[in-house]
């Protein structure tokens, strides 16, 4: 049942910006290795964003990062709505429904398609027979259609009412979304690894102003015997932060290489670039380090993520992170 496409989306997870004005609880700190890796660094460029993803032009501002420095940031305000892919479907209504009804979900870093009979069969899918998310007389699959459906079954504490449900919440549930992004113009190197946790914040930014966000917190969702499915971008919607990605599938923009390298599809916090995971010939890069990163004199320090099904984008970051908010 291992997809044949992908799609991801991302659970209702809470939100915490990550401060550019203090350290976030939900990183920790080593000290960092330091290298000579540092003759080329590469600028964040502007240009790479397309328009139709931002609610205003981009400026340079001052900004204070966490660690004390003020540096010049890239000021980004999203409008948080692709304009390069679809958003969704997520959830099937219907036992019967094919993969096209629905999303992805991701276990034991494999990718599934969430179609009817992947409903139908999650009881064995889990070896427990507490699961049952559809009407065995009509096939119909329980799925949170309306807003308040959405936020009561998303909560870290489910309630008991949405317990074997298909959960999903709409971009029209959370409309006017602005998402405002801080990120060095030029990335400054930390004294220290800066550890991504779950639920910590942001972890960068796509071409098309969508986030990056940490691990989604997969065994609370299966705790309470629901499943949130993710599309075919990596992406699903939440009331903290709207619609963001838990991984990258290939669905949005992307800046292809001139020496058949990964392509790029969008920045860290601290301003690395991001890559993606396999290069034009279908294979992975062999000397990253343990932020998920390392170095060529065309691109500077950069980062590769990590497979669809792994839940994650980076481990950590090498650079100082800028800040991150949101407003409705």
């Amino acid at each position: 049942m291992i997809i044949n496409k992908l799609r991801i989306s991302s659970i209702l997870i809470a939100f915490v910006a990550i401060s550019c004005n203090k350290s976030s609880n939900n990183t920790t700190t080593t000290t960092a290795t330091v290298t000579s890796e540092d003759s080329v660094v590469i600028e964040v460029d502007p240009r790479y964003f397309l328009a139709a993803g931002l609610t205003e032009s981009i400026t340079k501002v001052n900004q204070t990062l966490a660690d004390g420095s003020t540096v010049m940031c890239y000021k980004i305000v999203s409008n948080n709505t692709p304009s390069d892919h679809v958003q969704g479907p997520w959830c099937p209504t219907n036992i019967n429904d094919g993969i096209d009804k629905g999303g992805i979900w991701f276990e034991g870093g494999k990718l599934y398609d969430v179609d009817g009979l992947f409903i139908k069969n999650l009881a064995t899918f889990y070896s427990n027979t507490t699961w049952n998310l559809y009407n065995s007389a009509t096939g119909a699959i329980n799925v949170t259609d309306t807003k308040a459906a959405c936020e009561a079954a998303a909560r870290p504490n489910v309630d008991p009412m949405y317990k074997n449900y298909c959960v999903q919440c709409l971009p029209s549930y959370f409309p006017g979304i602005k998402k405002i992004y801080y990120i060095p113009v030029k990335p400054v190197k930390s004294k220290y690894t800066i550890t991504i946790m779950g639920m910590g914040g942001v972890v960068g930014l796509a071409f098309n102003g969508i986030n990056f966000d940490p691990p989604a917190p997969t065994q609370a969702i299966l705790g309470a015997y629901t499943l949130a499915p993710f599309d075919d971008a990596g992406g699903h919607v939440n009331g903290a932060t709207g619609y963001h990605y838990h991984a990258a599938t290939g669905k949005s923009t992307k800046i292809k290489q001139s020496d058949a390298h990964a392509a790029m599809i969008g920045y860290a916090m601290d301003g690395y670039g991001i890559f993606e995971n396999l290069d034009e010939a279908g294979k992975q890069s062999t000397d990253l380090d343990g932020s998920r990163g390392h170095y060529d004199t065309k691109r500077g320090y950069h980062y590769h993520v990590a497979t669809a099904g792994s839940n994650s984008f980076i481990n950590s970051f090498r650079g100082v992170p800028g800040s991150f908010s949101v407003s409705f």
